[in-house]
């Protein structure tokens, strides 16, 4: 491939991210090397002075004020609108930084036939491997979550939905679907697939993504010597923001399996937060709530969706 077959469109979104754009924006460099790339950044409605950090930072970037907080997959979609065309869409969440070589070593491996995404290795601001990969989620596995916990149980074959053994993690391969942070999709691929979903507003919405991928026939590839790190917000510790991160999982099942199969794993995952909850933990307590409250559950997720 040429250098323009190879050219990048970096989508960032940002949400009051004036905190952690400027390393993000300092590893592009490095983690693009030789590849040209262009960078779009779709603000959802900060208050502090992201857009102004961007502009300061990297001028040459196209902004995107989305005018409200519109969801993450809403701000990718219209970062990749308001870009030029590029054979290639990298995905990132404003907290990641791009290890050197990161987007060559993906893009080679988004050229192999069949593969339509491709993700790196990534590891926390500590260094520690993040566990980003994911099975699709069955009422088996989310059975095996709330009795054995999503690390035990991703060890045990292929029975969790975290991918958890190390093992995993040394060599290339295929994933039901990975961590929505940093991830290259072929142009290829999102002219098969569409784009993301922006009904699930934030979280579940990657894994939608890449499900539809493999539906279509594009698989998720991950590649180990391709490396970023990501920071991570503490979605787990959050009463906000891990109900809505259940609650999608709920909905991302009903949508591929029907509702038979649904209550059973809508079920399982009450056990799981019921169970955590006995233990004193609010966040689990809160998504107990909205689990048992049938117009959170039907609710189309949002800002106001929060509270």
């Amino acid at each position: 491939m040429s250098a323009a077959e190879d050219s990048v469109l970096v989508a960032v979104v940002a949400y009051n991210s004036a905190p952690v754009l400027p390393d993000l924006i300092a590893s592009l460099p490095a983690g693009l090397g030789p590849v040209p790339w262009q960078l779009v950044v779709a603000d959802n409605d900060s208050r502090d002075d992201s857009v102004a950090v961007v502009r300061r930072l990297a001028p040459e970037a196209v902004v995107v004020p989305m005018g409200r907080n519109a969801g993450y997959a809403a701000g990718i979609n219209a970062a990749v609108a308001a870009g030029d065309p590029h054979p290639a869409v990298l995905v990132l969440n404003p907290d990641v930084r791009l290890e050197p070589g990161c987007v060559p070593t993906l893009l080679a491996a988004l050229r192999e036939p069949g593969v339509g995404i491709a993700v790196p290795l990534l590891r926390d601001a500590h260094g520690v491997r993040i566990d980003s990969l994911r099975r699709e989620p069955s009422v088996r596995r989310a059975l095996a979550d709330a009795v054995l916990g999503a690390d035990r149980a991703g060890r045990l074959g292929r029975l969790g939905e975290v991918v958890s053994a190390d093992a995993a993690y040394r060599h290339a391969c295929d994933t039901d679907w990975a961590e929505g942070s940093t991830q290259l999709v072929s142009a290829a691929c999102w002219a098969r697939v569409g784009p993301w979903d922006e009904s699930f507003f934030l979280y579940s919405e990657e894994a939608d993504f890449d499900l539809r991928a493999r539906d279509a026939g594009l698989a998720t590839r991950f590649v180990p010597t391709a490396a970023a790190v990501h920071l991570e917000g503490d979605s787990a510790a959050s009463p906000r923001l891990w109900p809505l991160l259940v609650v999608n999982r709920v909905r991302l099942f009903r949508r591929r399996r029907g509702l038979p199969a649904t209550v059973l794993f809508w079920a399982a995952v009450v056990l799981r937060e019921g169970s955590r909850a006995s233990l004193g933990r609010r966040p689990s307590r809160a998504a107990l709530r909205a689990l048992l409250d049938p117009a959170r559950l039907r609710a189309a997720p949002g800002p106001g969706w929060l509270g």
